[in-house]
């Protein structure tokens, strides 16, 4: 089905720039970062989206969706930098693509019936991060700016943010149109970055020599990000959402390769708990 292939290739495009993200972020300033990436991204749509765009159809609650997807993508691709800056690939990926669950609890709260198969696929989830972050505990503190434990909250920080987004910017789809959508949220993500950016007087000048791979990062992310916003339209949306999560377990296997990043054999039990029980939530239908 197409949402699942929208998904599929969202989670390809985000592994690069995931990859890439954890090479730049460490050391780095991360204000700086977001800005460009952001306004890399919000440029390379912005023809497109004005070129062939259906504003018309961009209802005021539509408009409100797409502002509210953008304020909690800015907080997702935070918490995501930043988690990245202080903790390997394993450590942090397997938590960020778990927003697949908070989908689930959020429909379980709802009054939504959830199945059994739904909370087994919820525990092997669960388990998988857990095994993560106890075998994380045996790891040189040479890959690690801060403990493994503060770089998982950030990267939990960046799933409910990630959650949130894919949630509301469907909703700014079914009701409005799609390139709009993805537009406007956008560019509410690059100007709350750009704010703070501003506000903590930051500096562009060290990212200079960087520029061309942080405008790559931008155009992968705008792309996958409007894969996913796009299958609003389409049969069982939500397919889209929870297969571009599997990127996560492709960021790691991209980190081992290019990076040299050593993940032991109980932390590829545990992130294989993460993205099999994601998968399981696919199929099951979330």
């Amino acid at each position: 089905m197409l949402a699942l292939a929208f998904g599929l290739v969202a989670a390809g495009l985000w592994a690069v720039h995931d990859l890439l993200a954890r090479k730049l972020s460490q050391g780095a300033p991360l204000l700086a970062i977001l800005v460009v990436v952001l306004a890399a991204g919000t440029l390379g749509l912005l023809p497109v989206a004005l070129a062939l765009g259906g504003w018309d159809r961009m209802t005021g609650p539509a408009l409100a969706m797409a502002v509210l997807s953008g304020l909690s993508f800015a907080l997702a691709i935070g918490g995501l930098y930043k988690a990245f800056s202080l903790a390997p690939v394993r450590v942090v990926s397997p938590v960020v693509g778990a927003y697949p669950l908070l989908t689930l609890l959020i429909a379980a709260a709802q009054g939504r019936p959830v199945s059994g198969g739904h909370w087994l696929a919820v525990a092997a989830i669960v388990l998988g991060i857990a095994v993560v972050a106890l075998a994380a505990r045996d790891d040189a503190p040479e890959g690690y700016a801060a403990a493994p434990g503060v770089a998982m909250g950030w990267a939990g920080f960046a799933a409910a943010g990630f959650a949130a987004t894919f949630a509301l910017a469907q909703e700014a789809t079914r009701l409005g149109a799609e390139l709009p959508a993805i537009l406007v949220g956008r560019v509410v993500a690059l100007l709350a970055m750009l704010g703070l950016f501003l506000w903590q007087r930051g500096s562009l000048a060290p990212q200079r020599g960087q520029l061309g791979v942080l405008a790559l990062m931008g155009l992968l992310d705008a792309l996958a990000l409007g894969l996913v916003t796009a299958s609003g339209g389409l049969p069982r949306a939500e397919y889209a959402a929870v297969a571009s999560s599997l990127f996560g377990v492709l960021t790691v296997l991209l980190a081992a390769w290019f990076l040299r990043e050593k993940v032991r054999a109980v932390q590829w039990l545990g992130i294989a708990c993460v993205f099999g029980g994601i998968a399981a939530l696919g199929l099951l239908g979330t």
